[in-house]
């Protein structure tokens, strides 16, 4: 932990000198932002982090690499905010490759006025997240923009992780035969989005999914080093990523209906608008598909690990049709599940 003296932020809100680059910009960096993330690597202010590569290199076959961007709108909801969603959101996007997350970058955008204590609120739960899933912020970049040019906070967060030997988890390697698997209830952030903003009134108690995922792979691929291939089911929700499985595959997929696990008061929120749980944004589930012989073992191991204790066999791969997902009903008719048209709910992460 560094010993150096940091400055102190007094402002109430941010201005636009917070971005300039000057006095401003620098007590806000290091009093929110070193003073919640603090760590030496993001302490030294160079304009990049630095890494041992034979560091890594001894840890995995596989470096893996992403970004994602945050705009959820509103910043602060039942479960988590803007800040827990960015840091989960790309730990699970390293983490369904197989990857142990090791180094994340933060990029904000904010636009003036925002309070400060709300930046901090924000800053202190990506900390928390951080801390959590044992991923370190070691970089990162604030830019301000004007009152009504933004809409209070954007994050982009990159992640580095290390992909152990032996791991080759793929959308491209769907077989018949296997058998898909969630861990736990669908929908739930979509709908507890839909529900924080309060157009509809609700009465109902909601909220986000939102949770690291890669304590939960690691479990599942000791139970079957050959698990064909994983997704978080964000934006588009299960229904998007089993498309896109079955596209990349060039197989089909039948899913039962009956065994798909819906909240009441999600189900609920989707009979009242029309819409299908199946689409709605997840933050801390995944979609696994494994080989059919090893499924229970898989399943087993899921559901002793706290990320995945509500996970079902929802389906399997099939052959022919290649690119067809379909839901057997629970009238035993079947109906295809295309992939997302247009948008179901706007900026929900």
């Amino acid at each position: 932990m560094t010993t150096r003296p940091k400055r102190t932020l007094n402002a109430s809100a941010i201005t636009m000198a917070h971005g300039a680059g000057g006095k401003a910009m620098r007590d806000l960096i290091e009093d929110v932002f070193l003073g919640a993330f603090d760590n030496p690597d993001l302490n030294a202010l160079e304009d990049q982090a630095r890494f041992d590569i034979a560091a890594l290199a001894a840890e995995g076959g596989q470096l893996a690499f992403t970004t994602d961007s945050y705009v959820v709108d509103p910043i602060f909801f039942p479960g988590g905010d803007i800040g827990s969603l960015a840091v989960n959101g790309t730990v699970n996007d390293l983490a369904v490759s197989g990857a142990i997350p090791k180094y994340l970058s933060c990029g904000m955008i904010i636009e003036e006025g925002l309070p400060v204590a709300e930046l901090r609120q924000v800053v202190q739960s990506m900390r928390t997240a951080a801390d959590a899933a044992g991923i370190t912020i070691v970089t990162g970049d604030t830019k301000v923009v004007p009152r009504g040019k933004g809409d209070k906070l954007f994050i982009n967060t990159s992640g580095i992780g290390v992909i152990p030997q032996g791991v080759d988890i793929s959308a491209s390697r769907c077989q018949p035969g296997d058998r898909v698997i969630v861990n736990g209830f669908i929908g739930d952030h979509g709908a507890a989005i839909l529900n924080a903003r309060g157009d509809l009134a609700l009465s109902v108690e909601l909220e986000t999914d939102c949770q690291p995922l890669h304590g939960l792979v690691q479990a599942m691929l000791a139970a079957c080093p050959d698990i064909h291939a994983i997704r978080d089911a964000s934006r588009g929700g299960v229904a998007t990523v089993l498309n896109e499985f079955a596209e990349t595959s060039a197989v089909s997929m039948r899913l039962q209906e009956d065994s798909i696990p819906v909240r009441d008061e999600v189900r609920g929120v989707c009979e009242i608008l029309g819409l299908d749980a199946l689409y709605f944004a997840n933050e801390g589930k995944l979609v696994a598909v494994v080989p059919g012989a090893q499924a229970e073992a898989v399943l087993a191991a899921m559901q002793a690990h706290p990320a995945g204790q509500g996970s079902v066999i929802i389906g399997e791969v099939l052959e022919g049709q290649p690119g067809r997902v379909k839901v057997q009903t629970c009238f035993g008719g079947e109906r295809i599940l295309d992939m997302l048209v247009g948008e179901q709910l706007p900026r929900i992460c």
